[in-house]
């Protein structure tokens, strides 16, 4: 079986209507297909209305489904009380809320203003805050069971990372509501789960972060012990998966997919895998001696 390979049945996403936070381009615009084809009706936002109403009518399309393009700016709560009442109208209700907006510098933190701290704070956390306090509401308020609020977040919002601060402070705090809303909100019938990525190459995203020669200088697949980055499709795959009813026993959860990316650099002495074949018969040899 190819591991690119579209992995749910047809309709498991059947009656599911589905909002897409940052879902115009790249890993939202992936996600936003596969829920399409299999069967949810998307609502994709973010504040280019021209970027998504192009790619909404390629996904349509593309999948035959329903994509509705809407502008909101997260970082406002009242464009997405609007965002959330444009959806209802159209769709008469919302199963999913995908909080994937996000925004980053890769940059020493001394040479940051204090607004473009602010901007990356205000799109990841505020803005992951503002979705899911206005979707929460609604769907409490209206007793309305089985939804789902899913998170993108990154393994270094557990480790942390330098020259991604403001991220990784971020990232943090949706990691941190993922867990506490699972509890706290599950008696409402409302899961909380999370995707915690490692590297899945999108040209703008990229093109942003490691501009000119830099992607070609630093080889992020020597980082990632399958030495390989992901595929857009396994990370549809996983996601179709956590907002589907498959996983309705999962809750609190932030599945890491990247290779054992994290794992590889969290590990004292995972450097030696440097080290050649020929000078580990050296070293072996060397402590034979002594013995």
């Amino acid at each position: 079986m190819d591991f690119t390979a579209k992995m749910l049945r047809d309709g498991a996403l059947d009656d599911k209507v589905i909002v897409v936070t940052g879902g115009g381009s790249g890993l939202g615009k992936a996600m936003s297909t596969y829920f399409l084809e299999l069967g949810a009706k998307v609502a994709i936002t973010s504040r280019d209305i021209e970027k998504l109403k192009t790619t909404a009518t390629e996904l349509e399309a593309l999948t035959g489904g329903t994509c509705l393009p809407i502008a909101c700016d997260v970082r406002h709560y009242d464009q997405v009380e609007n965002m959330l009442k444009e959806v209802l109208e159209k769709f008469g209700k919302v199963d999913v809320l995908l909080n994937n907006a996000a925004g980053n510098f890769i940059s020493p933190t001394e040479r940051l203003s204090s607004n473009a701290f602010d901007t990356i704070i205000d799109i990841v956390l505020k803005g992951s805050k503002n979705c899911t306090l206005a979707f929460g509401k609604h769907w409490i308020d209206q007793k309305e069971r089985n939804k789902v609020i899913l998170n993108i977040t990154t393994t270094y919002a557990w480790t942390g990372s330098g020259y991604v601060v403001p991220s990784a402070t971020a990232k943090a705090g949706v990691l941190a509501m993922t867990r506490s809303l699972a509890v706290e909100w599950a008696k409402y019938g409302i899961r909380s789960n999370a995707i915690a990525p490692g590297p899945f190459p999108t040209k703008g995203a990229w093109d942003r972060l490691l501009p000119g020669d830099l992607q070609e200088k630093f080889d992020l697949t020597k980082k990632i012990p399958l030495r390989r980055v992901g595929v857009h499709q396994e990370l549809a795959n996983l996601a179709a998966y956590l907002v589907s009813d498959f996983s309705s026993f999962v809750n609190g959860e932030v599945v890491t997919i990247d290779g054992g990316e994290w794992l590889q650099g969290a590990g004292e002495f995972n450097m030696l895998e440097q080290i050649p074949s020929e000078m580990w018969d050296m070293l072996e040899a060397h402590v034979r001696n002594k013995k």
